[in-house]
């Protein structure tokens, strides 16, 4: 006797034993029970979650010889004929392969002879989008006004494909994708009936492999069966898979947290070695910075039973909120980046040393002091820098630029004098500094208010607050600390100030260079002549200082 495959001896063949459907299902129940019944039903759904189980299921519902019922009995004639697809009134078509008019014209042709065995001619079109706009024209008024001895049951994994005017002549159930622990339950339920022992962590890994497909799910049940030789068991179904063990993730977090790179690398080198999907890896990683967030703002949502509960509370402890985050959407960019990568090992190696290179500073040990003492005493002293500007005066071109409008003093700083009072010229740093883009838009309209030994206090008008985009303040941040050799920690405080920023200082320099230009154009003499001649008037905005 030829073996049959899970997908298909499991396939339910009752309203009853039919999973994860149960709202599609209730509508069904009560429409039959009532006698209630519509001339067209569109199915919609992704692969594998019941839309052609439904369509017989109903179809036996509507030509079971007990009557119109909602639980067919599925020992008469008919029931046992459309479970084993040969009942003559039950008509599936594929419309994949049958999209020209012509063929759905033939169709609908014997739609208007009576059924031969049946109480109703049922058509399940199957994939009804792949239909071409000739063949749905052709199919609509059938469609809307059918003998009363036709129904139709249309399935469709896109629906948004269908015409609106095919929609509008349908009852349309949209059907779910299954859930992980639905999937996993019903997977656990079988093997219970076959005889066959498994693991629970296999079984939730099969249900996550199936990506919400209930006939997925079977198939790789029985790929899973066949791999381990009669049993399911995770490491078995693991290697099957290719998935990533938790226990390298978190030996690359462990990793993460000692600042090792070369111990990630390490890890990176064992999961090619078992040839190891990165593509999954980056998923799971993913999934479990998800966790750990998860771990850190709602502890209580994860289960007392979770077998990695220990382990996930102890990374959550010693992670910056803050970093998940970035953490999570490195890890999620860098799935997206991988098919540019090289190769997928190169991609998942520069996403693990992103994280490596973004995350937060921590304390240094013995060595990292000695070896920053080391490079101090190569540098000046941090103390001094302050009071580099200190000494210069300001330039005499600056001073004469705006003769009428000299620039106001600074705003009093609210730290103490000293070396950390801001005697630094904002103005003639910010000319230095290598900023582009939002980050120079942004310092441009900061003021300087107090600067020491690796820290920088700004003042933003509240007007300006838009300017305050993280990655702006980060690029100001790099440029100071490349700047002063040294990291530099920058303050932005968004209050009204003097209005002495650079920002200022450029408008007023523009406005006085279009005052002297204007007053120029007025005062030639051909200008003024035209003027009087034609009671002309000079338009300001056409002039351009040079």
């Amino acid at each position: 006797m030829s073996y049959q495959v899970l997908a298909r001896k499991w396939r339910p063949r009752t309203f009853a034993s039919l999973v994860g459907q149960e709202h599609v299902v209730r509508a069904l129940e009560h429409a039959l029970t009532a006698q209630r019944l519509h001339h067209a039903y569109l199915f919609t759904g992704t692969r594998g979650v019941g839309k052609t189980t439904l369509a017989r299921i109903l179809a036996k519902a509507l030509n079971c010889e007990t009557g119109v019922t909602a639980a067919p009995c599925g020992v008469c004639s008919a029931c046992q004929e459309i479970d084993a697809g040969r009942f003559v009134d039950l008509l599936e078509v594929d419309a994949a392969t049958n999209t020209r008019v012509d063929e759905m014209r033939q169709l609908l042709e014997n739609a208007v002879y009576a059924p031969t065995r049946g109480r109703f001619k049922v058509y399940v079109i199957d994939e009804v989008h792949m239909l071409s706009n000739s063949a749905f024209n052709a199919m609509l008024k059938t469609l809307e006004e059918p003998p009363e001895h036709v129904k139709f049951i249309l399935a469709t994994t896109d629906p948004q494909k269908i015409p609106v005017t095919v929609l509008s002549r349908c009852l349309q159930f949209n059907l779910k994708q299954m859930t992980q622990p639905l999937i996993a339950n019903h997977l656990r339920q079988i093997l219970e009936v076959e005889a066959i022992s498994a693991e629970a962590g296999a079984l939730q890994l099969l249900a996550r492999s199936a990506s919400g497909s209930m006939r997925d799910a079977l198939s790789l049940l029985d790929q899973a069966i066949a791999h381990g030789s009669g049993r399911v068991e995770e490491a078995l179904v693991r290697q099957m898979l290719g998935a990533v063990d938790l226990d390298h993730l978190f030996s690359i977090l462990d990793a993460l947290l000692a600042g090792n790179a070369a111990a990630m690398l390490q890890v990176v080198d064992d999961m090619a070695a078992r040839s190891l999907s990165f593509d999954a890896a980056l998923q799971e990683l993913a999934a479990l910075f998800t966790r750990v967030q998860i771990a850190q703002l709602a502890p209580q949502a994860i289960a007392d039973d979770l077998p990695e509960r220990l382990q996930l509370l102890d990374i959550a402890a010693r992670l910056d909120v803050e970093y998940v985050q970035l953490a999570y959407q490195i890890a999620v960019h860098g799935r997206q980046e991988l098919p540019l990568a090289p190769d997928e090992q190169a991609g998942f190696v520069m996403t693990l040393l992103r994280l490596h290179a973004f995350r937060p500073e921590q304390e240094q040990g013995a060595g990292g002091r000695a070896l920053a003492a080391a490079s101090s005493a190569s540098r000046p002293s941090t103390k001094s820098l302050p009071l580099v500007g200190a000494t210069k005066a300001p330039p005499p071109a600056r001073a004469e630029a705006s003769p009428a409008a000299p620039r106001p003093a600074p705003a009093p700083s609210p730290t103490p004098a000293g070396p950390s009072s801001p005697a630094t010229d904002w103005h003639e740093m910010l000319a230095v500094l290598k900023l582009s883009g939002m980050a120079r838009e942004l310092a441009q309209h900061c003021e300087l208010r107090a600067l020491a030994a690796g820290r920088i206090v700004l003042q933003l008008a509240p007007r300006h607050r838009h300017l305050l985009m993280k990655a702006a303040q980060d690029k100001l941040q790099q440029s100071l600390a490349e700047h002063f050799a040294m990291p530099m920690q920058v303050s932005i405080a968004v209050e009204e100030g003097s209005g002495d920023t650079p920002a200022a200082a450029a408008q007023r320099d523009r406005q006085e260079r279009m005052d002297r230009a204007i007053a120029s154009v007025e005062r030639d003499g051909f200008v003024r002549e035209i003027i009087e001649m034609f009671d002309a008037t000079l338009i300001e905005s056409s002039i351009k200082p040079v």
